[in-house]
């Protein structure tokens, strides 16, 4: 059952490396600066914004839309049992409006913001669904060890397919295509590679996920209002463990930071530092490749010294990180792929640890419902950093200045989670305490 959540991992990742990371957010600027007019503005939905600000704005516009369908998602997943049928749906939606990706060209980019919308909604519901298998594949003490394993297998697989998609890019000249058709390919490619690894999870997996069953089923007629009164129950519920609240509050103000340098780094260093499609590419494989070994390794730190001590560690990184990133000089690849690997260090650990600590303070039987609420700011599904970087970028016309806006989320975020005190928290709601925290 590990096997096949590893490999759902292994999978998604392909969204979230090829297309979020590496090739939409430059791709679509540029198809977007096309429909520009003479001030550099485009105008969706009658809205004057700058056109470097549209594939920012798109994916905070998309995280506030997943936000409710993953909510009523997972309730109706921990209603009925159907988690992997859920799951593999949404996998599936995502999948198919990447692959449309590849009919992104000349000055449409309102279809790439209308499947960006798509496939990053159905990616989040996805991977929440998968989140709430956690509890279910390891014992407490082991819990950082699966996780940290299962964003191993994600930079893996992302780090493959980005392999092959650096071959073809390169090589697009010697195939006979230009290097806009070889980046719709490049998006297409993650879709079909979400859509064939997909099936192992669908094959693999329990149709529930989580450690308990509930004690009440939807029945039929009903799934709709009853899962309505239910997520009405559960945001009720919530407020009787104010200490995992707080936890949560941590990690969407934390990781929100993450996700937007994640998903505008490309960006900001195409437009500010001045970086080649290629170094842009060489670069996240870096980071995939790194990250393998971050989170591997910062999952053996967490077992001496603690998941909460190892995760303020790596905010620590991230702040320095970050630091760097604004000083940096532009058109110096070196430079760059060394903040590659800083941010890979430190990545995938932070992350898989996070998503561990959580599942020890959420009440047994309601995994999916509450892994919406941690899914609101992941891989992919971020919208407070890249609203604040789109609007430092709209009053700053600086990419430089919009990410080092982005430190106010690590401060913050450190800030919060020392204070939440991790074994009253899990106490709390009843689960089993591991020995290291």
């Amino acid at each position: 059952m590990q096997f096949g959540w590893y490999i759902n991992d292994w999978a998604n990742a392909a969204f979230s490396a090829t297309v979020l990371t590496v090739f939409l957010g430059p791709y679509l600027t540029t198809v977007a600066k096309n429909a520009a007019d003479a001030s550099g503005d485009v105008h969706p939905l009658g809205l004057s914004i700058r056109a470097g600000s549209f594939f920012p704005y798109t994916v905070s516009f998309s995280v506030l839309i997943s936000v409710v369908v993953m909510l009523l998602t997972g309730t109706v997943a921990d209603r009925t049992g159907r988690h992997k049928e859920l799951m593999c749906g949404f996998a599936y939606l995502g999948a198919t409006a990447t692959m449309g990706m590849f009919f992104l060209d000349g000055d449409r980019y309102l279809l790439g913001g209308a499947l960006l919308v798509v496939a990053n909604l159905a990616y989040a519901v996805s991977v929440a669904l998968s989140y709430a298998y956690l509890p279910g594949l390891a014992a407490p003490d082991e819990r950082d060890a699966v996780s940290s394993k299962g964003w191993a297998y994600g930079y893996a697989g992302g780090g493959v397919l980005l392999i092959a998609n650096l071959a073809l890019f390169e090589g697009h000249d010697a195939l006979g295509l230009s290097s806009g058709t070889a980046v719709r390919i490049c998006l297409a490619s993650a879709g079909l590679w979400w859509a064939l690894f997909t099936i192992v999870p669908m094959l693999r997996l329990p149709s529930r996920a989580g450690v308990a069953p509930r004690r009440a089923t939807a029945t039929a007629g009903e799934p709709s209002a009853g899962s309505l009164r239910e997520l009405g129950r559960t945001l009720k519920g919530m407020r009787k463990h104010p200490l995992t609240l707080l936890y949560l509050a941590a990690f969407l103000c934390y990781n929100d930071g993450i996700q937007t340098v994640v998903s505008q780094a490309s960006l900001y260093g195409s437009e500010e530092l001045g970086m080649e499609q290629t170094s842009l590419v060489t670069a996240v494989l870096m980071v995939q490749v790194v990250a393998i070994g971050g989170a591997l390794l910062l999952g053996r730190i967490a077992r001496r010294y603690g998941a909460k001590r190892t995760i303020l560690g790596s905010l620590l990184g991230w702040v320095v990180t970050l630091a760097l990133g604004y000083f940096m000089p532009a058109h110096q690849p070196l430079w760059f792929y060394a903040l590659a690997c800083m941010i890979g260090l430190v990545l995938g650990g932070s992350q898989a640890l996070s998503r561990s600590l959580f599942s020890h303070l959420i009440p047994a039987g309601k995994e999916a419902e509450y892994f919406s609420f941690y899914k609101v700011s992941d891989r992919g599904t971020s919208w407070m950093g890249p609203l604040v970087f789109g609007l430092a970028f709209q009053v700053t016309g600086s990419y430089r200045s919009a990410i080092i806006s982005l430190l106010v989320f690590f401060v913050i975020g450190f800030a919060v989670l020392l204070k939440v005190p991790v074994r009253r928290a899990i106490e709390a709601v009843g689960n089993p305490v591991p020995e290291r925290l």
